[in-house]
């Protein structure tokens, strides 16, 4: 028997459970775009796929000078990974050397598995209220959480994960003068348009113990691919290039790399789905009895739920073959509450009527 998964897209668990076969799972688990991948990117694909007799480049020239043209940083200041799950670990290790590391809870499983590999110190700041309210940032006294060290680290995603809240530069900024290192995932930043985003990459250049992780997985839908990139300053990725495997990027991921952050039909197709997908899903979800959704920056929606979570996930296999992600991976949520990624306008409604079954 499959054991319960700690992160969403466990199909095959979901199916031995459910009964069915996985290809009639309908996957709400996994924060991943409905409408890729891009064209672009399969056509890339495709067509490196004679490159596949040669090792890759190890130092990603074409791949660094294409993200560097988009985001307008030195191409020595960007890492490409395997991932951002990869970079992750480094992460952990130079997190690692510091006093203490603060990490805003609840905090993606994966954060804790790179912080504990290497025995960091940790101390979690919750961004729920005693109301379970989600908070800002501002909240937080950081002079006195600080005041004992200066070499501390700060650990965020921004969105963060799971609540969706958004972080706005002027309330990151201070902060980059009270830690030693301070880490920002952006993996879910790509879903907000131009004028809403509030990336800290145009600052990485100006602070050295600034260190931004960027994911393709989510947005341009590749989690099979594996590829994701990290930027900050070009001594902290030499030294994380010497720890780590060799061509840890395949020629194909970086291939398509280069096509999906080029494409903008498919930005500003994704940017349009989710502005109107979303607001319809949230509303959805709020009228039925004993769901609260949490607004959301992000391509996701937290669910505080009346009923167990886990039951609700449950039911929802066995009677509508629909996977939720439950969230007993953030011990600060447990079993009252659930996240659910924004799909289609049809699996979205599917959604809201499978729930609909069970609760009213």
């Amino acid at each position: 028997m499959f054991n319960r998964p700690l992160h969403g897209g466990n199909i095959a668990w979901a199916a031995a459970l459910s009964g069915c076969s996985p290809d009639a799972i309908l996957d709400f688990s996994a924060s991943i775009n409905p409408l890729g991948p891009p064209e672009s990117v399969i056509a890339a694909i495709m067509s490196h796929l004679p490159n596949l007799k040669a090792y890759p480049d190890p130092d990603y020239h074409q791949l660094r000078a294409s993200l560097s043209e988009v985001h307008q940083v030195p191409p020595d200041w960007i890492l490409p990974g395997n991932g951002s799950a990869e970079l992750l670990t480094w992460v952990g290790w130079d997190l690692s050397q510091l006093d203490r590391t603060f990490l805003i809870t609840p905090a993606f499983n994966d954060y804790w598995r790179a912080l504990k590999a290497f025995n960091a110190s940790v101390v979690e700041l919750p961004l729920l209220s005693a109301a379970k309210e989600v908070l800002s940032l501002e909240f937080l006294d950081w002079q006195k959480l600080t005041s004992s060290s200066l070499n501390n680290g700060l650990l965020l995603n921004n969105p963060h994960n799971p609540t969706g809240k958004l972080f706005f530069k002027e309330t990151i900024l201070p902060l980059l003068e009270m830690f030693a290192l301070v880490v920002v995932d952006e993996a879910f930043m790509d879903f907000l348009p131009p004028d809403r985003e509030q990336s800290l990459i145009p600052l990485v250049c100006e602070f050295p113990n600034l260190v931004i992780l960027r994911s393709l997985t989510k947005f341009y839908s590749l989690p099979g691919l594996r590829l994701g990139y990290a930027i900050a300053h070009p001594d902290r990725l030499k030294r994380w290039q010497a720890k780590r495997d060799p061509w840890p990027v395949n020629v194909l991921a970086a291939a398509a790399a280069q096509a999906a952050i080029k494409d903008r039909v498919f930005q500003q197709q994704t940017w349009d789905w989710l502005q109107i997908s979303g607001i319809k899903l949230f509303q959805g979800l709020a009228d039925l009895p004993g769901l609260k959704p949490y607004e959301s920056a992000a391509n996701f929606l937290l669910v505080k739920s009346a009923m167990s979570s886990c039951l609700l996930q449950e039911k929802l296999l066995k009677e509508s073959q629909i996977l939720i992600r439950d969230c007993l991976s953030f011990p600060e949520l447990g079993d009252r509450y659930f996240r659910v990624a924004v799909r289609s306008p049809t699996d979205n409604q599917r959604l809201i009527t499978g729930l609909a079954k069970i609760l009213l």
